[in-house]
C-alpha cells in the first residue's frame, strides 16, 4: 500500500514549504489544527473567514480577516481549511481560492487520537492491503487510494475527483427495494430516512431508527410522525446493553464524552429484527455496533451502509470485521460530496 501513496505528510509539507500559513475558518476545527501545527513547529500567520462572517472579531489572538485582506498583506501563502462543508457555493469558493493559493485540508480524526500519516499506514500496511485487494470493484480501489492520499496530504484535488452520486449508490450498489426492513443507527433528524424513501419511492416494510441525542430525537419523532411501520428509539448502538455518557449539545455529532447526559445503548442483535438494510453513522462507534451485529449479519445478511471517517482505523477495521462474520460480502467504497473526507463510506452486499 505505501508504495501507492505518493504524498508527504501535510504537516511536514507546511513546515518545509516556508510560505506563510493562513487558516480559513474558526471554531473547534481551527483549534485542533492550530494545536497540531504547533506540535510540528509550524507558525500560523493569520486567519480569515468568508466575508459574511467577518465582523472585526478575533480568534486565538488573531484578527479575523477577509480573504481580500490576506491577499493585500501577503503576496503568496498556503491556506489551511479548518471546517467541513458539502454546500455547493462554499465548495466553489474553496476551489477558486485553491486556483490562486494552495488549499490544504488537514485530516484530524473526529473521534479517537493520532494522525493519519504515512507512518500510520506503514504500521497497518497489511490490513490496508487486504482491504484494498478485496474491494468489490476498480472504482472502490481508486477512491480508496484517493481518500488515503488525501488524508496524508490534505490536498483537496483528491476529494474533488472522488465525489459519487449518492442516488446511484442506492440504486446500483445497495439496490434498495420497496420491501426493505431498515435499521437506521444514528438517525439524527430523519434525514437519511428521507434519502432511503426517495430511493424506494416511499415504500418499505419497517423502519427501526436509533438516535441517542435527546434534541435530535425530538426532531426525528416530528419528522417521521406521518410514517407508518416505524419505531424510533432514544438509544445508541453498541456491542451490548449499557448506559453511556454522551456530550451535551453535540448537535448532529452526538458522541461519547467524559461528562454529559446518560443514554441507553443496545446491541442490535438484542432487538432481534429481521433487518435487510442497516445504516451506521454513529460518530466513531461503528466498530462497537458491528460487534453487536454478529448474529443479525450471519442470520439475515443485511445490506450495510457504514460510515468510515470518524476514526483513523475505520478504513480497515470495519470491512475486516464484516468479512470476519461473512467472507462472501462484496464491499464497495465511495465518497459523497464533502470536504474534508467526511461521508467516506463502505457499502456491503451479499
Amino acid at each position: 500500500m505505501l508504495e501507492m501513496i505518493k504524498e508527504k505528510n501535510v504537516w511536514d509539507v507546511l513546515k518545509d514549504d516556508g510560505k506563510p500559513v493562513i487558516l480559513y475558518g474558526m471554531g473547534l476545527g481551527a483549534e485542533k489544527i492550530m494545536d497540531t501545527l504547533a506540535l510540528y513547529g509550524v507558525t500560523v500567520d493569520g486567519i480569515f473567514a468568508s466575508d459574511e462572517f467577518v465582523r472585526g472579531h478575533s480568534f486565538r489572538g488573531f484578527k479575523v480577516m477577509k480573504y481580500s485582506e490576506v491577499r493585500e498583506k501577503h503576496s503568496d501563502f498556503n491556506v489551511v481549511l479548518c471546517f467541513a462543508t458539502h454546500l455547493d457555493g462554499v465548495m466553489d469558493n474553496i476551489v477558486k481560492i485553491n486556483e490562486e493559493h494552495k488549499v490544504f485540508a488537514p485530516d484530524v480524526p473526529v473521534a479517537g487520537g493520532g494522525l493519519f500519516s504515512r507512518e500510520f499506514i506503514e504500521e497497518n500496511e497489511e490490513s490496508f492491503d487486504e482491504v484494498y485487494n478485496r474491494l468489490a470493484d476498480e472504482e472502490s480501489k481508486r477512491v480508496y487510494l484517493d481518500i488515503i492520499n488525501f488524508k496524508v496530504s490534505g490536498k483537496i484535488e483528491y476529494l474533488l475527483r472522488s465525489f459519487c452520486n449518492k442516488s446511484e449508490v442506492y440504486s446500483d450498489i445497495l439496490k434498495l427495494t420497496e420491501s426493505e426492513t431498515i435499521v437506521d443507527l444514528g438517525a439524527y433528524d430523519g434525514d437519511t430516512i428521507g434519502e432511503f424513501l426517495e430511493a424506494t419511492g416511499g415504500n418499505y416494510s419497517y423502519i427501526t431508527a436509533l438516535e441517542p441525542d435527546e434534541k435530535n430525537f425530538g426532531k426525528l419523532l416530528k419528522n417521521t410522525q406521518e410514517l407508518d411501520n416505524i419505531t424510533c428509539l432514544n438509544m445508541g448502538a453498541w456491542d451490548k446493553k449499557d448506559t453511556l455518557i454522551f456530550a451535551k449539545k453535540a448537535g448532529r455529532n452526538s458522541k461519547l464524552s467524559a461528562e454529559g447526559t446518560s443514554v441507553e445503548v443496545i446491541d442490535i442483535d438484542s432487538l432481534d429484527t429481521r433487518a435487510s438494510f442497516i445504516k451506521m453513522d454513529i460518530e466513531g462507534s461503528e466498530l462497537k455496533a458491528l460487534c453487536g451485529l454478529e448474529r443479525t449479519i450471519k442470520k439475515y445478511s443485511p445490506k450495510l451502509y457504514i460510515c468510515a471517517y470518524h476514526r483513523n482505523e475505520e478504513l480497515f477495521a470495519l470491512p475486516l470485521k464484516v468479512w470476519e462474520y461473512d467472507s462472501d460480502y462484496r464491499i464497495y467504497f465511495r465518497h459523497s460530496k464533502y470536504i474534508p473526507a467526511w461521508e467516506s463510506n463502505f457499502y456491503c452486499v451479499k
